[in-house]
């Protein structure tokens, strides 16, 4: 196997084959970590501004001292350890469907692992987010509890789902779920590959308060020029 090139770990999983890779970018020398699902990328750690902007952008809208915190999709883990930089929360749960992700983390096979696995505050929980919200909530160890902040980075966008069982998320039905997860005037935060969607912007407004989606603009040292990712923050009624 060539140096610049590693399968780090490869699985089949009932959502189809997961791999860990880490190569060496021949330009800039820096070590990349990407995650694929069967032929699809899912996460790669040389494109992370989107899934920090979630976590900021999320927390910023949240309010309160103390928060407790919920992150939809471990990933190589950005979205965890950027929200944990927000010294308001107090607890945060990392809900992951794929087992060999999490277990990625605990072994240390990614560079974010140690840390996030170190930190009191946050547990990494098996299970199907989407599943979670419709049935007992996001924590076995307390099932109803409500939260200060969902930030979700599962699916592409939310016309471009991973699963076809993940679409009825979106819809108004969907979202009101999970707004009966999160306290008064708590927020959920959503990641998109794609630009902002005028459709999704009404369903937000049906479900929430308050909403709004951000662009967030990064490097693309692939591509050259300029990438956008969209972040989609929300917040319910107060008391």
């Amino acid at each position: 196997m060539s140096a610049r090139f590693q399968e780090i770990d490869w699985r089949p999983t009932p959502k189809g084959e997961i791999s860990l890779r880490r190569r060496r970018e021949p330009v800039s020398g820096v070590e990349v970590y990407e995650v694929k699902l069967g032929e699809e990328f899912l996460m790669s750690s040389l494109f992370t501004a989107g899934e920090e902007a979630l976590a900021r952008l999320g927390l910023k809208a949240a309010r309160g001292a103390e928060l407790d915190v919920v992150v939809g999709g471990l990933g190589l883990g950005y979205t965890a350890r950027t929200a944990l930089e927000d010294t308001r929360v107090r607890s945060l749960l990392v809900v992951d469907a794929l087992g060999e992700v999490i277990d990625w983390h605990e072994r240390g096979l990614v560079p974010l692992g140690a840390e996030l696995t170190a930190d009191a505050r946050c547990r990494l929980v098996h299970g199907d987010f989407f599943a979670m919200v419709e049935d007992a909530g996001f924590d076995p160890d307390a099932p109803g509890r409500r939260f200060d902040a969902v930030l979700l980075d599962v699916d592409h966008a939310p016309d471009h789902v991973l699963h076809p069982d993940h679409a009825p998320f979106y819809e108004p039905a969907g979202l009101r779920a999970l707004a009966a997860r999160l306290r008064p005037g708590g927020v959920f935060a959503l990641w998109s590959n794609d630009p902002p969607s005028e459709s999704f912007g009404r369903v937000l407004a049906e479900v929430f308060a308050q909403s709004a989606a951000h662009v967030v603009a990064f490097d693309n040292p692939l591509q050259g020029g300029t990438a956008t990712n969209t972040v989609y923050v929300a917040r319910t009624p107060a008391a």
